[in-house]
């Protein structure tokens, strides 16, 4: 029987581990700009993958993915007695890192709705100065007509 919140409840804690241990306890300069952003946990509690992003040293500077993946992959054994000791279960999962791509895709998603804005804006513009095609109601039907 899968308990899918106990399953919850040690994603959670794991993250919580892992990225304490990055920030604090690891030393591998290739973890310096690397986020912990969630972790996943199979049912039989056996497997857990942990989800990262990876920032640049400056706003404009690409970020070095291959150089975090290794030094993830280095410290994997570490990170895993880390969260061994730090959670208790009978059986520590085995670690698996997976890069997230959420900043890129909302900075995508952004780009996609600013220009969808400036198009709404172009429509309102050419929209302000339009006029009806025919008569404002071409519906409209005299009373007169239908008395007859």
């Amino acid at each position: 029987m899968v308990d899918q919140a106990r399953a919850r409840r040690l994603a959670k804690r794991i993250s919580a581990i892992v990225a304490t241990a990055i920030e604090y306890e690891i030393k591998d300069p290739r973890l310096r700009y690397v986020t912990v952003t969630d972790a996943k946990v199979t049912g039989d509690l056996r497997e857990a993958n942990v989800y990262y992003t990876v920032m640049g040293e400056t706003i404009d500077a690409e970020p070095d993915y291959a150089e975090a993946a290794a030094g993830l992959d280095a410290a994997k054994g570490v990170l895993r007695s880390k969260v061994g000791a730090g959670t208790g279960v009978k059986f520590t999962p085995v670690l698996s890192f997976t890069l997230d791509k959420v900043p890129e895709v909302a900075r995508e998603m952004e780009e996609l709705l600013a220009r969808a804005r400036a198009i709404d804006d172009e429509v309102a513009k050419v929209a302000a100065n339009a006029k009806h095609a025919g008569d404002a109601d071409p519906y409209k039907v005299d009373r007169d007509d239908e008395d007859e």
